[in-house]
């Protein structure tokens, strides 16, 4: 069962989360992919030590959390989990980003060594497609609206086989209940971010992470992550697209506490 949300003023924005596991382990914390939110980590918390402790929370514009109009910026979106990392005094956590939630983590990771002492970077990249390629999915979204970017969402973001299974019914509905403004405004988040240079000066240690059929941030985009830090480790993950922590759960639970013994934080 999940822990109950509670909720962080940071700065102008409202932030949910949870905490679960233990309330005096070494912190690990959870950022979710764009449109969706903290609820992708439901499968995948209970298979994790529960000595840790884990936290996850809903970036703005996503689930519970505040949806200021549209747009937004990524130093923003680095600001909210700064300021919530803060008030729950965390320090040197190791922090879980998938999509989205990777570029905030690495964004936060330059910024906040004492917060970040590792990264685990999931089907993300340092720069996510063009200015031009957002600007056509943001007027496209405007004009046919959201019930059309679901429904594109969702076949992008999972892989055939699953979207065959009832197992895709939970995110239908979670994707057909979205903010518009929270879309729009971290789809403007991601067109004016490039990370190349700031993620290329981290030596932390890190996992990055990727999936064999995701066709968002395909392999190959991701290994070039993983080569951009210094010692990063890579790893991929089969049967399974944009999300494997939905998708393949014991597979991501894997390699995440391998990776948690080997640095020490377990």
């Amino acid at each position: 069962m999940r822990a109950p949300l509670d909720f962080a003023q940071c700065l102008d924005t409202k932030i949910a989360y949870r905490v679960e596991g233990s309330s005096t382990g070494l912190p690990v914390v959870f950022a979710h992919a764009l449109g969706f939110d903290n609820s992708v980590w439901d499968a995948l918390i209970p298979l994790l030590p529960q000595e840790l402790r884990l936290i996850r929370f809903d970036l703005r514009g996503h689930g519970a959390s505040s949806t200021p109009p549209a747009p937004y910026a990524m130093g923003g979106l680095v600001r909210d989990v700064e300021s919530l990392l803060d008030q729950l005094a965390v320090r040197d956590c190791v922090f879980v980003g998938s999509a989205l939630g990777g570029m905030v983590a690495q964004g936060l990771a330059v910024k906040r060594l004492d917060q970040i002492r590792a990264l685990v970077l999931a089907n993300t990249a340092p720069k996510l497609g063009t200015k031009d390629t957002w600007a056509r999915v943001m007027e496209q979204t405007k004009s046919t609206g959201m019930g059309a970017r679901s429904q594109a969402d969702l076949a992008q973001n999972f892989s055939p086989a699953f979207g065959r299974t009832s197992a895709i019914t939970p995110w239908a509905d979670l994707l057909g209940d979205r903010h518009e403004d929270g879309f729009l405004g971290c789809a403007a988040a991601i067109a004016g971010t490039d990370f190349y240079t700031t993620t290329a000066s981290l030596r932390l240690p890190s996992l990055v992470i990727a999936c064999a059929n995701d066709t968002i941030t395909p392999a190959d985009m991701v290994r070039e992550l993983a080569e951009l830090i210094p010692a990063a480790r890579f790893h991929l993950i089969r049967k399974s697209g944009h999300l494997p922590m939905i998708e393949q759960p014991l597979a991501f639970a894997d390699a995440l506490t391998g990776f948690l013994r080997a640095i020490g934080h377990l």
